[in-house]
């Protein structure tokens, strides 16, 4: 099963309900006004909803029973204005409450997406992207439930709860006893319910999670999918997680429906003991019709909120358990936090500024993914402004790794990056990478037109679009579109062919115009034809710029100033194409396989 045990942690941690409310309610804060009218508005619908039984009891006794039917119109009148004005009250309260509920659910997911746009990319290796999608979309809007249909009416409730219990013993102390002998079975009932349906929803919000990791994992994947023709084997394993959330949910499903029915038993077993006693107060003359009424209708009110707590506690208990997970990713330290520096090396560090420092110099660095596996060990390299410098080598031997140290995708744990002598990790994050242009092998493309895809939305790269594609030979197909620059990119550029999404990616990098350019094999995925075509506007995209080239194809790196062969995390060979060649080493021997010299 995909992503199997992933989430463990997050359904066996306990969770504290006032510190998650507590930290909820800083989100609530911008909206206190309305919250206050709805408080207002509470107590308010509450003594509408106390006053309906009492009516009725003054026109038992008052009217009906004695037979005096002057001024019952005036009551039916009262009882009516008061229906009205609670139905009033109860349109505003749930008006206000929704939208509340949709704006602070507004903040919290826009919150959250700024809080992962900033995480560090080695995050994202570890946790699921349906993770992430659940978190910032149903996990979410159970937030927006329990606001709307949970944390603030319970206030409402609990003030109707001591408002009909205040009526009553005012009403019959005796009779009120009779029924409130059921709230301690009551009480405990619902106490042992909650704990039972807060471990349960914690392994649901888990397993859906699991689900839409494995259904994000499958849509991208669709095509090696149906190229292997696993389409069976895959939906044996959503089937599996489907059934597991599936599953998850029947516990829940159990202590809901439980909890429910036992309110109910105790609901009635509440009228049954006041019809039996009620009935013998009347008979001997100590009890009145219309309080008798007046008391079932009270007891009715009063296990309606409770009968309903069963709804409630699944929508709380979602919450928190959602809580528990938008918090532990708020918590999660971003990637633009500044690392500690260490000590310098016995080395020394770079004292000086200016351009007769290299503008990047890699220093003993040593870097790995995984404990104890270092991709980088030792690794030295020192950049001049305006070098062309390319790094070849063989797969997984830590070429790509560099570029990801550079502009700190991930940070290194051993030695030091300096640009222009100044430690990266002095930097803040976007100070670096708004002097470094990135082109990757598998060029990535958002929906939207072309000149967004270019520019990003970034205003100054905007006005640059058009050169940008000029400069990398872009134009040569843009310009063959219907709509031009304004032709619409379908979802992961599949609308076009893979040249022209790198072509696309190029004039990105162009139109950002960095001091430094990094193409980790750009030219890789392109065809010999667009390679030919675009190789001009490589030269020109360098020109005047630091250049960082992960070559895979030796052709496109024959006149860098430098080429740098690496080898399981370790340079091996530095110089020009005519010396390395003369060597006879790595380089040399990668050069003649691919070419097919002897």
């Amino acid at each position: 099963m995909h992503h199997g045990g992933i989430y463990e942690e997050e359904i066996t941690g306990k969770a504290y309900d006032t510190s998650l409310l507590k930290r909820f309610a800083r989100y609530v804060a911008p909206y206190r006004l309305s919250v206050m009218v709805v408080l207002f508005i509470l107590p308010l619908v509450a003594a509408c909803k106390l006053a309906q039984p009492w009516i009725i009891k003054l026109a038992i006794d008052n009217h009906i029973i004695t037979g005096k039917l002057a001024g019952l119109e005036n009551i039916a009148l009262a009882f009516l204005g008061i229906l009205l004005v609670e139905s009033l009250l109860s349109f505003l309260e749930v008006y206000l409450l929704q939208s509340v509920g949709q704006r602070v659910m507004s903040d919290m997911r826009s919150e959250l997406y700024r809080h992962v746009m900033h995480l560090p990319v080695s995050w994202f290796d570890r946790v699921p992207t349906g993770s992430v999608v659940t978190r910032l979309t149903s996990d979410i809007e159970v937030l927006g439930e329990m606001f709307a249909s949970g944390i603030i009416t319970i206030i409402g409730d609990i003030l109707l709860l001591f408002g009909i219990i205040s009526v009553m013993l005012w009403m019959n102390l005796k009779l009120s006893l009779v029924t409130f002998s059921v709230l301690p079975v009551l009480l405990y009932v619902a106490y042992t319910f909650r704990r039972r349906m807060r471990k349960s929803f914690r392994e649901v919000r888990a397993r859906l999670g699991n689900m839409n990791a494995f259904l994000n994992e499958c849509i991208s994947g669709i095509s090696i999918i149906q190229i292997f023709n696993r389409e069976r084997d895959e939906e044996r394993r959503f089937s599996q997680l489907n059934a597991s959330y599936r599953d998850a949910n029947i516990p829940v499903i159990f202590w809901d429906a439980s909890l429910y029915a036992m309110v109910e038993a105790l609901s009635s077993i509440a009228v049954a003991l006041i019809i039996w006693y009620g009935g013998g107060e009347i008979m001997a003359g100590f009890l009145t019709f219309g309080v008798l009424v007046a008391f079932i209708q009270y007891i009715e009110k009063f296990f309606t909120p409770i009968r309903d707590l069963s709804a409630k506690y699944s929508v709380m208990q979602g919450a928190m358990a959602a809580l528990e997970r938008i918090f532990a990713l708020l918590d999660t330290p971003g990637a633009d936090q500044k690392s500690p520096l260490p000590p310098c090396d016995k080395g020394g560090c770079p004292t000086g500024r200016g351009d007769l420092l290299p503008l990047i110099e890699f220093r003993d660095v040593s870097f790995s993914y995984q404990s104890g596996n270092d991709i980088l060990s030792g690794f030295n390299l020192t950049v001049h402004r305006g070098e062309r410098i390319a790094i070849v080598g063989e797969s997984g031997g830590g070429k790509t790794t560099i570029t990801r140290l550079l502009t700190r995708l991930y940070d290194i744990e051993r030695g030091s990056i300096f640009l222009q002598g100044t430690d990266i990790r002095e930097f803040d994050v976007k100070q670096i990478r708004r002097r470094i242009g990135v082109v990757l092998q598998d060029p990535c493309l958002f929906a939207g037109t072309i000149e967004f895809n270019i520019c990003l939305g970034d205003e100054l790269a905007r006005q640059r679009v058009r050169q940008a594609a000029a400069a990398v030979g872009a134009d040569r197909f843009i310009d063959r579109l219907p709509h031009g620059y304004e032709e619409e990119v379908r979802e992961r550029g599949s609308n076009f062919s893979v040249g022209e999404k790198q072509l696309i990616s190029f004039a990105r990098a162009v139109a950002f115009d960095p001091e430094i350019l990094v193409l980790d094999e750009a030219t890789a995925s392109i065809d010999s034809t667009s390679e030919q075509m675009i190789q001009a506007g490589i030269k020109g995209l360098m020109e005047g710029r630091t250049s960082l080239v992960i070559a895979h194809r030796l052709s496109t790196i024959h006149d860098a100033d430098r080429i740098i062969t690496i080898q399981h995390g370790v340079k091996i060979e530095e110089g020009t194409h005519e010396e390395l060649l003369r060597s006879g080493g790595i380089y040399s021997r990668l050069h003649h396989l691919q070419f097919g010299e002897m």
